[in-house]
């Protein structure tokens, strides 16, 4: 993860196959583009869990929702430029 201030925020859990795949994409746009990225773990928000728990993994850029389930790649991209 960047320590600038992050762009990204993934959503997720520990455990979750879709949150491995969707950590991979993110990882790779952010420092390709040059943007800080943030994980956040559901299992220790109850706030989070409540909002996402059925969406997990969930991507926020510039703090609002951008994809869930699956990060598009190209979309997330676009959403960064």
């Amino acid at each position: 993860m960047e320590s600038q201030s992050p762009r990204i925020t993934l959503i997720g859990k520990p455990g979750c196959h879709l949150c491995d795949d969707a950590r991979a994409v993110v990882a790779r746009v952010a420092a390709e583009l040059g943007v800080g990225w943030t994980e956040l773990d559901i299992t220790r928000d109850e706030s989070l869990a409540e909002q996402y728990w059925e969406q997990i993994p969930v991507t926020l850029v510039d703090g609002r929702r951008h994809d869930y389930w699956r990060v598009d790649e190209a979309r997330l991209r676009a959403a960064l430029r």
